[in-house]
């Protein structure tokens, strides 16, 4: 059994045009995402998968192996069944869809997201992090789940879950919701198929899909800091941190 972790870089971006090969840093930052999943001591492999020969170019001149997908593709998980089948992967083996804007997501969390899913029945894995002083629950942009005794989720939303409706008593802690999955193969070619959900779409979270068709995902928590980058300011921000470590 195998497992892989696949990087989507599509050349497209709305907020940031093109922000997979920023290169402010002197290494586009597709190079920084795929260089920090190589050290997860989980992963045989890590694969780009590229949408334009622009990106393709870009990842084979650091050594990056890519596999060319469709631009065409309704969401990731789409675009990572492509390139699973593409690759000749196994159904037993394990694909991590690591982010190709996340270039400071830990290794660890993507050891904890594996894992997770080689010690449950469940056909995903997901992570969840507990909220840090200073990170709002409350706030929509940052999505929640609850997780089941099993370790199961039981509902990702955007509101504040669970609600404490009793001041004062101590109950189950808001977990954040860390957006890296981990698949086995056999599932994630039946992922794409499935028809879109109610809850899914009053929530605009495409994994309540997985759990509205009666999926499970396996959740890990483990300690996450890493954020994606979805606009300018926020990779200025990151080429500030990475320069202050390398001095």
């Amino acid at each position: 059994m195998a497992t892989i972790a696949i990087i989507p870089a599509r050349l497209a971006s709305t907020r940031f045009p093109e922000k997979v090969l920023a290169n402010a840093t002197g290494k586009p930052l597709i190079q920084h995402v795929w260089e920090n999943a190589r050290r997860a001591r989980s992963l045989s492999r890590v694969v780009i998968a590229a949408d334009h020969p622009r990106v393709r170019d870009a990842c084979a001149a650091f050594g990056a192996p890519v596999v060319m997908t469709r631009e065409d593709h309704p969401n990731g998980s789409s675009r990572l069944a492509e390139a699973a089948a593409t690759l000749s992967l196994e159904e037993n083996d394990i694909v991590v869809n690591v982010q190709g804007d996340e270039p400071e997501m830990e290794p660890g969390v993507i050891d904890a997201a594996v894992a997770a899913l080689s010690s449950s029945g469940a056909e995903a894995a997901t992570v969840a992090s507990p909220f840090e002083s200073g990170e709002d629950p409350t706030n929509p942009n940052i999505v929640k789940v609850v997780v089941r005794r099993d370790g199961c989720a039981m509902y990702f939303s955007r509101s504040l879950i669970p609600f404490p409706r009793v001041a004062g008593v101590q109950g189950a802690a808001p977990l954040r919701h860390v957006g890296l999955y981990a698949y086995r193969v056999r599932f994630l070619r039946v992922y794409p198929t499935l028809a879109a959900t109610p809850m899914e779409q009053a929530e605009s979270l495409e994994q309540l899909r997985i759990l509205e068709h009666g999926h499970r995902i396996a959740v890990a928590i483990a300690a996450c800091r890493g954020t994606g980058i979805d606009t300018r300011e926020q990779y200025e921000a990151f080429v500030r941190r990475l320069k202050s470590v390398v001095g």
